[in-house]
Formats: C-alpha cells, structure tokens, sequence
C-alpha cells in the first residue's frame, strides 16, 4: 500500500502544464463521442467501456500487473477492431452531422429567416396537425433550419409550392398519391412531399411505454437525428401529435404549445445566427458607419 501511494505521489509531481493541455484533449475528445452518442443505445455501453480503459490504464501504469498488463495488451488490438464494428451506425450519424456542419456552418450560412414568414408557416402547420389529429389521418411534416435537407428532397415529389394548412391537409389525405413520406418545409415553402427519411435506431422508440409509434415516428426521430431539422408526426392510429428535434420526440403536445415551442425553435436559430453569422456582423458594421 505504501508502495501505491508513493507511486500516486511520484506521478502528482511530474504533472506540469503540459500533462494539463494533453489531458484536457483526451477528455475532450471523450466528452464529443459522448455527445455524438447522445440519446442512442451505445451510450451506456460507451461509457463501460471508457470506464474499463480508464481502470485498467490505471492499474497497468501504477500497480506492477505482469500477467494483466499481457492479458491488456493481448486484447487491446482486437477491441481496436470491435468497436468500430459496434458503434457503425453511430459514427456514421455522427461524421454525417460533422460534415455538414462544416458545409453550412453559421460563420459562412447567408440563409436568413423572415420572422413574420415564420411564423406564419408555423401557424399553417399547427392547423393543419390539428385538423388531420382530429381526423385521424396519419402525417410526416419537417421543416428545414440550418441543415440543408437537399438530397432528401430529391427523394420525393418537388412541389416548391406556399405552405398552407389546405395544401397540407390535401398531400395527407390518405390513399392519394403523395400521402406516404414526408413532406418538407423550408421557410415558408413546401419543397417536396412523399420524400423519404432516414429511420432511427437509436431504441428510443423501443424504450417508450407508448408502443403505438411506427415508421412515421421513427423516421421523425431519424431525420432530427441527423441534421437540425424540426419534424412533426401526427400519429395515424391515435391521432396525437408529436414533435421530434436532436433525436428526443416530445408526445401527445396540445396546439399552443406545439406553436409556442416551434416559434421558439425558429428564435433560438435567428438570434443564434445573427450572434455568429459573419454577413450580418458586416451589415450592422456598415449600418453603423452610415449612422455616424
């Protein structure tokens, strides 16, 4: 036990700003697998996992474990090879989110949302969710913020038609031909419908005491999974509305408070972009130079 601690001791004192920095990078890069393993099935298991390399780094580097540190040393190569086979799904999703993020990112993004637009989408798709929960007619809606929803749209029908409740309950209506999929929404403007969406495999769904959420639900989780997009189900067998973003599903929301979060959705995102994007610092730059 002596033997231990002066070991710990020893260690303590050859600590300097550089051990800092480098840890501080391990830990980061631990803390973005987490992130990107957020609200999956992997999470957990992620986390035994760091724990097991943490505990026997430890007793391989401060204890005097021959016959360990073989065994550790043996397997390490073979866990190498597993754990991309085990997270493939998940780091998939998650090199697809850092992509696009580099792609479209709020320094260099010139999309820019018209609040009263907004809002006035948002007011079309809260009626005609109520109007289609109310009939029982089953329904996908997402609509696009900072990711760009492109090669989905191309797997469906274009439209690139006004966003009006009308619209939506007629594309919903079943057994007409644009009823299956998804319809998208970006700004104001239905780009396409019948498109298809990426399916989650997260088990969220699995987990849920609510068994009565199929595809629809499924791919509302996927696509919020993979970009930031806002996707609103209307459930074909109950009728409840939900809402799912950043791969959470919120269930059974009213009108008000379905409106009032997607409004607030929208300004986060403005207020967000506004704060970062570097075209609009340039344009309050030279509105205020004009000013003086």
């Amino acid at each position: 036990m002596a033997d231990f601690f002066s070991e710990i001791i020893f260690l303590a004192q050859r600590i300097n700003w550089l051990t800092i920095i480098d840890l501080l990078l391990v830990g980061s890069i631990f803390y973005v697998i987490l992130i990107l393993l957020r609200e999956t099935q992997a999470r957990t298991l992620m986390r035994g996992m760091i724990f097991i390399i943490v505990l026997t780094s430890l007793l391989t580097t401060v204890v005097n474990l021959p016959a360990f540190s073989w065994l550790v040393s043996t397997t390490l190569p073979a866990l190498l090879v597993a754990i991309p086979v085990i997270f493939q799904p998940e780091l998939r999703r998650g090199l697809e989110r850092i992509g696009r993020a580099g792609s479209n990112t709020f320094l260099f993004s010139s999309m820019e949302f018209n609040i009263e637009r907004i809002e006035g989408m948002i007011k079309n798709v809260v009626r005609a969710a109520v109007r289609l929960s109310s009939f029982h007619h089953g329904a996908l809606i997402v609509l696009q913020r900072r990711d760009n929803l492109y090669e989905y749209e191309n797997t469906g029908v274009r439209l690139n038609a006004k966003a009006s409740a009308e619209l939506l309950l007629q594309i919903f209506y079943p057994n007409t031909p644009l009823h299956d999929g998804a319809v998208i929404i970006v700004d104001d403007m239905v780009t396409s419908a019948a498109s298809i969406m990426p399916l989650s495999s997260s088990g969220v769904l699995n987990s849920s005491p609510d068994r009565q959420m199929g595809l629809r639900h499924r791919a509302a989780l996927g696509i919020s999974e993979a970009t930031d997009a806002i996707a609103v189900v209307v459930s074909e067998e109950t009728g409840a509305i939900s809402l799912a973003h950043r791969g959470r599903i919120l269930r059974r929301i009213s009108a008000d408070k379905l409106e009032n979060v997607l409004i607030a959705f929208y300004k986060q995102q403005i207020d967000l972009q506004e704060r970062t994007n570097v075209f609009h610092l340039i344009k309050k730059l030279f509105h205020k130079r004009e000013e003086l």
